[in-house]
């Protein structure tokens, strides 16, 4: 016989199917919660989805075999823009597309053989899960937790609807190309930066997160310890005697040159209002992009406003205004001063513009006319724990550290009355509402009476109508004959449906909460709550490092005060793994015009295509259905089975690396699994072999040690190893029999159908999948014999094994009886020999 996954594969899933061995229990056992990030049902499973849940799907059926009772869910983030877009570029509407793409990914997960509790699955766009969310919305509304606001947009004009800052591409919206508009719009926030000090604090006790997920989250939430300070104005519009500015390096206020104004901010508006030119500006400003990102590398720009500002410390001491495109409204104040000499920004314009750049410090012992001279060509910016010469300083001390610096700076401001230290974060409100069809509804109506209402608890959910048309762009809701038509929960009169709907990151930032009890009438039930939370591993991509995870925390923390999760639950994930990405060759020709054209891998036979054509490699790209280097999971079960497509994600490269996929090393795969399966097919005559046993438990220690540490290639590794003493010991019967059942509970949660072909061949009662984890005989992991390499005249010429605890005297016999050693002697004495116990053996002959 030969092993033929496409048959023993089905068989095994139905039999787990028939035991319901993944049902997640809550019971007396010592709980585990893993959870990989769900996918988006965008229509077909990739390899990239195949690597993230095979190593899920190890860490559940390891802790399960330990004694976990163990909960492994999957579900769906159904809601979206892609959805919409089909629905506008194919017709039919964004559900069928949605739930027919689901349908589709979940008969292509279902094969690979994952232990998922499938009866916990769920979507995003379910009725249940809108309802359960939009309760949450009116538990966190009531407490405190959001709030309504006019906000600056990005809107497209041509979609009629606002577009995150990374649809915003070069100044156009990315579907429409229409130029973006930056508009004020009234908006729902969730409150998060309330929670900026917690969330940044709290970072400090994530031990089992990845330290660079750590660091990006501080970034991103961005505390800064500063000063903030007034200019006043010198002929300014009225109401604008003052400009506010913050700044945390206020020890170069000496080197002032400029104050530059954002383009939204206010006065800047006001003076728009009566100033074509500077209208303008703004105009030409918006164009060039609105993330933080465009901003930063596009050229500056700036405009004089002719207007200017008394510096704080000398009132004949004016500076000039302008309009920068580099300053953000939405950070700070809106406002800063320019300190060219030690920023690389503000050096950038101020040289573009001609306008004076003055050192505030330099390198130590450098005097006011050095510190001059070498600022005029490039920014000092060090450090600020570092020690420089304040030239222009006012603290009274010429040379410090900036940190010292600072701190004085900020006390002189206060002494003196035209400034506080203040510590500010990065992190900004988060803005939820879309100007969306296929979201969550916010479940909220306007009265004309009683003003913006929350709805009944008791008429959720609040449903999206089927009926609408994506003919027209902008949202289908704000055109819906009847669907915004309701009545006020308050008085009873008639009202408007809140047209927008809540941010996708809003559907994820609770699902692991909502797989503790999917079905519960509540958005949780508390004593499954209280029982399954935390995840104890949860498993993603780095992309979403920032925002999800951050949205997340915070969201684990409202739904604490709204008493919907345990006190527990405010750091949601215990430990986090990101994994690396599944990388594959790109096969390129160009045509007649020199333009790529890309082909599939199946396309290309040794470097060319059918017809001879020889195709330009670039080797371990990012798999991207453009560049048609993608591999089909599908295909490769059907061709080889599930067990070969997890075991090579498993074994070529550590988890958090990318991988890349190759056709040679996906047959390697196949080879080494049938292989495995010859071995327990095969039934030889012998007897025992404590050597091959030991190595059995050597194995167990090993393998078990590598899973725990996230290093599944060495789990591998180490069962390549085992299989290697399988197929050379002449062991036989029961003997052989005990470790081949060790080696299939060791397999079965990497390659979990080919371990119960192994355990039922090798007489294991039941399924492996219900077998406990192997513990390895302690007795069997010491080694009692020590190989000493023998180096003679210096070099190594022979080794011997000997027992660990033998004497130097019988060493010392053996050595001088080994052939090669002999050989050297040729019958003479040596003239010396020295043994280091347990490491080497030296002769001189």
């Amino acid at each position: 016989m030969s092993y033929h996954p496409a048959t023993s594969e089905p068989h095994w899933q139905q039999a787990w199917a028939d035991a319901e061995s993944f049902r997640a229990v809550r019971d007396e056992r010592p709980k585990y919660y893993v959870l990989e990030m769900f996918p988006y049902p965008s229509g077909r499973i990739h390899m990239g989805h195949v690597r993230n849940y095979t190593m899920g799907d190890v860490v559940a059926r390891f802790k399960r075999a330990q004694g976990f009772s163990v909960l492994h869910p999957m579900g769906w983030d159904a809601f979206g823009m892609p959805a919409e877009n089909a629905a506008m570029e194919q017709g039919g509407h964004p559900r069928d597309w949605t739930y027919g793409n689901i349908a589709t990914m979940r008969d292509q997960l279902k094969p690979l053989g994952l232990s998922i509790d499938w009866s916990r699955e769920f979507a995003t766009c379910d009725d249940d899960y809108v309802a359960q969310q939009q309760a949450l919305f009116l538990d966190f509304l009531d407490a405190g937790l959001i709030t309504r606001k006019s906000a600056q947009v990005n809107w497209d004009p041509v979609d009629m609807t606002v577009l995150a800052n990374e649809q915003v591409i070069d100044g156009k919206g990315w579907r429409s190309g229409a130029p973006v508009e930056r508009k004020e719009l009234t908006q729902w926030f969730f409150r998060i930066s309330d929670y900026s000090d917690e969330l940044l604090s709290a970072i400090d006790g994530l031990d089992g997160w990845p330290e660079k997920v750590r660091l990006m989250q501080q970034n991103w939430i961005g505390k800064s310890r500063g000063l903030q300070f007034r200019f006043q104005t010198v002929d300014a519009p009225d109401g604008f005697d003052e400009i506010e500015v913050y700044t945390t390096r206020p020890d170069t206020l000496m080197g002032a040159s400029f104050v530059a104004l954002s383009p939204d901010h206010p006065m800047v508006k006001q003076l728009a209002a009566g100033n074509a030119e500077i209208a303008a500006f703004i105009e030409e400003c918006r164009r060039i992009g609105t993330t933080e990102e465009a901003i930063e590398t596009a050229p500056k720009m700036g405009f004089d406003t002719g207007l200017s500002v008394t510096h704080p410390l000398d009132p004949d001491w004016k500076l000039p205004i302008w309009i920068a495109n580099f300053v953000l409204m939405d950070y700070g104040t809106g406002a800063i001063f320019g300190s060219p000499a030690h920023d690389e920004r503000d050096h950038e314009f101020a040289t573009k513009y001609g306008l004076p750049i003055r050192a505030t410090f330099g390198e130590k012992g450098m005097d006011l006319a050095a510190a001059d001279g070498m600022v005029a060509k490039a920014p000092y910016v060090p450090l600020k724990s570092e020690t420089v010469s304040y030239v222009r300083g006012f603290s009274g001390q010429p040379e410090q550290s900036g940190e010292a610096a600072v701190t004085a700076a900020i006390a002189h401001a206060e002494e003196q009355g035209y400034g506080e230290g203040v510590t500010k974060y990065r992190l900004r409100d988060w803005g939820i509402s879309r100007q969306r069809y296929w979201g969550c509804p916010i479940p909220v109506v306007h009265c004309d009476s009683c003003g913006t209402v929350p709805e009944a608890k008791e008429n959720l959910p609040v449903l999206l109508p089927q009926d609408v048309s994506f003919d027209q762009p902008g949202n289908p809701l704000d055109r819906h004959p009847s669907w915004r038509q309701a009545s006020c929960p308050e008085c009873g009169g008639a009202a408007t449906r809140e047209t927008d709907t809540m941010d996708t990151f809003v559907d994820s930032s609770w699902y692991y909460a909502r797989f503790t009890s999917p079905h519960a009438a509540t958005p949780t039930d508390r004593a499954d709550a209280d029982y399954w939370m935390n995840v104890d591993q949860y498993i993603g991509g780095i992309e979403h490092a920032i925002l999800h995870l951050l949205y997340s925390r915070f969201f684990a923390r409202a739904m604490v005060k709204t008493g919907h999760l345990p006190e527990q639950a405010k750091e949601p994930f215990d430990a986090l793994f990101t994994q690396g990405m599944v990388t594959h060759e790109i096969y390129m020709t160009r045509d007649a015009r020199g333009r790529p054209v890309y082909h599939l891998p199946e396309d290309v036979t040794d470097g060319t295509l059918a017809d001879g054509t020889a195709v330009e490699v670039i080797p371990s790209a990012k798999m991207s259905k453009s560049k048609k280097n993608v591999v089909d999971p599908v295909n490769i079960v059907a061709s080889f089975g599930a067990d070969t497509a997890r075991w090579f994600m498993l074994s070529d490269s550590p988890p958090e690396r990318d991988v890349e996929w190759t056709s040679a090393g996906a047959e390697a795969a196949y080879k080494f699994l049938s292989r495995l399966w010859r071995l327990a097919d095969d039934a030889p005559e012998g007897g025992d072999d404590p050597e091959l046993t030991r190595s059995a438990h050597r194995a167990i220690a090993d393998v078990t040690k590598s899973i725990e540490s996230f290093a599944f290639n060495k789990a591998v590794a180490k069962l390549y190893e085992l299989a290697n003493a399988v197929g050379k010991s002449k062991a036989g019967g029961e003997a052989r029999r005990e470790v081949l059942r060790i080696t299939a509970q060791l397999l079965a949660p990497m390659v979990p159908h080919l371990a119960e072909e192994i355990w039922a061949k090798s007489g294991g009662i039941g399924l492996v999948v219900d077998a406990g984890w192997p513990k390895a005989d302690p007795a069997l992991l010491v080694d009692d014999t020590v190989t000493l390499p023998i180096q003679i005249n210096g070099k190594r010429r022979a080794e011997i094994s000997v027992a660990k605890d033998m004497p130097k005297d019988e060493i010392e016999s053996l050595v001088l009886a080994d052939e090669t050693v002999q050989k050297f002697l040729d019958g003479a004495a040596p003239k010396k020999l020295i043994v280091v116990t347990g490491r080497i053996v030296n002769v001189v002959a």
